[in-house]
């Protein structure tokens, strides 16, 4: 690992999300999200981690699909794959900003809509956990596209799909299969969060957080290997 390297891909992350304006904007809409919503006095958990969940998606995964893309569609992630620097340098320096801004964003989304979590260590995990995951099914996504119009139709179904996804859960009684929607890590953050607000066992923790930590490894793991597969084409 060379820090170096790492911190010079970081900065010039940092410099194309500056300039790319359709890429950066899509940090305020969480935000401006989660700020209506206290205003208009919502207090249930579903309401409190729509805009949590959508950053996530919205921001953690659309970012970091986009800014692989460009890279693609400008042919100088080839480059970059080229060079001295190692796999995990490459992904390690092209995720920072992401883990970066989601984390602040995350933080911002959760004071402007006013939760207050029951147990602050115990979320702040599997938040760390969903924001690894959604980062790499960015980069997943990223990898399967070549131009920036091609990664913001990719994400859209993620967006879709996880920021609301626990609202599906509700029709599980009528549709059976719609159960598999629990297993969301999006569903999986809330049914921890409303665990941690009363009396929990370690069971009750761990289920959500393991649930989490196994989709990051998967999605992690079809991101390398498809990764190396780019790097022969």
């Amino acid at each position: 690992m060379n820090f170096s390297r790492i911190q010079a891909i970081f900065i010039k992350d940092y410099k194309e999300f500056s300039r790319n304006y359709a890429v950066s904007i899509m940090v305020l809409l969480p935000l401006i999200m989660a700020f209506i919503y206290n205003k208009t006095g919502v207090n249930n958990l579903q309401a409190y981690f729509l805009p949590i969940n959508l950053t996530f998606s919205s921001v953690t995964a659309f970012v970091q699909c986009c800014l692989i893309a460009e890279e693609k569609e400008r042919n100088t992630l080839r480059s970059l794959m080229l060079s001295p620097a190692t796999l995990l340098d490459i992904l390690l320096g092209k995720s920072l900003l992401v883990l970066s801004i989601s984390a602040l964003t995350v933080l911002l989304s959760i004071f402007l809509v006013g939760y207050k979590p029951g147990n602050w260590l115990i979320l702040g995990i599997a938040l760390f956990l969903s924001i690894v995951f959604y980062t790499g099914l960015g980069t997943l996504g990223a990898l399967f596209t070549k131009t920036i119009l091609e990664a913001s139709v990719v994400i859209l179904p993620i967006i879709l799909l996880f920021s609301f996804g626990p609202f599906v859960t509700v029709l599980a009684e009528k549709i059976p299969a719609l159960q598999v929607a629990e297993w969301l890590p999006s569903t999986q953050i809330i049914l921890l969060a409303a665990s941690i607000e009363g009396s929990y066992t370690s069971f009750d923790v761990l289920i959500p957080i393991m649930t989490i930590l196994i989709w990051a490894i998967i999605t992690w793991l079809f991101t390398f290997f498809l990764y190396k597969r780019r790097m022969v084409d």
